[in-house]
């Protein structure tokens, strides 16, 4: 399953070099020319990676780091910016970014870099064994769910999805994303498939965890 990646790049020459690049590293490459259209991409899509510049307009890199990190700490974040200046630097890795590449690079340079990302993050999200979200709480190891502290029985489709929502919350996942990332292979079936799953989840935990966007998918109620 192909890892998704943001680019957020406003020279279009650069910006359509490295999704060419990166799509031919076998990424699934998703793009924006400013800031705006950046924060509208990441909020419609579940990403592994985001590769800012700084400079845009609209809104500049720094913000959108921010804004991103605001929603989710999990996500990896890499500035590909012509700020070369220490400070410059120095106030990315403030914003808890990733890595800082600086223009002119080298791509088998940029590829090293967002395969290392893409792998510590990914050794980060495996050493977490325990997700919480209100009452409910997974064990990921042991594929164990428990409600108040009491073990809820669910299947191994059930827990995958309860556990890729509370990673992805506050965004609302798709149908889409659930079936590929949950699935994890290309199904062909109704995506509604997922909505009996989510019906059983809610009957084990509760209702008032898991909210429908309707036409969109679902999420975790704040």
């Amino acid at each position: 399953m192909a890892k998704r990646i943001l680019v957020v790049e406003d020279d279009v020459q650069i910006q359509e070099i490295i999704v060419e690049f990166l799509s031919s590293q076998h990424y699934e490459v998703h793009c924006a020319n400013d800031g705006l259209g950046g924060y509208e991409k990441f909020r419609e899509t579940n990403f592994d990676l985001v590769i800012l510049d700084i400079m845009m307009p609209n809104l500049d890199g720094y913000a959108l780091c921010k804004m991103i990190r605001n929603k989710d700490k999990n996500i990896g974040i890499i500035f590909l910016t012509a700020l070369g200046s220490e400070d410059d630097e120095v106030k990315g890795f403030d914003l808890d970014v990733d890595d800082y590449i600086r223009k002119p690079f080298s791509f088998n340079v940029l590829i090293k870099r967002v395969e290392a990302v893409l792998r510590r993050r990914g050794e980060e999200e495996e050493g977490k064994n325990e997700l919480t979200y209100g009452n409910v709480t997974l064990e990921v190891s042991s594929y164990k769910a428990y409600l108040n502290n009491e073990e809820v029985e669910m299947t191994l489709k059930e827990f995958n999805i309860l556990k890729l929502l509370i990673q992805s919350s506050p965004m609302i996942v798709s149908r889409d994303i659930l079936i590929e990332k949950v699935w994890g292979y290309e199904y062909y079936g109704d995506t509604r498939v997922i909505d009996a799953h989510i019906k059983n989840i809610r009957k084990k935990i509760g209702g008032e965890y898991i909210k429908t966007v309707k036409g969109i998918g679902y999420g975790l109620k704040k």
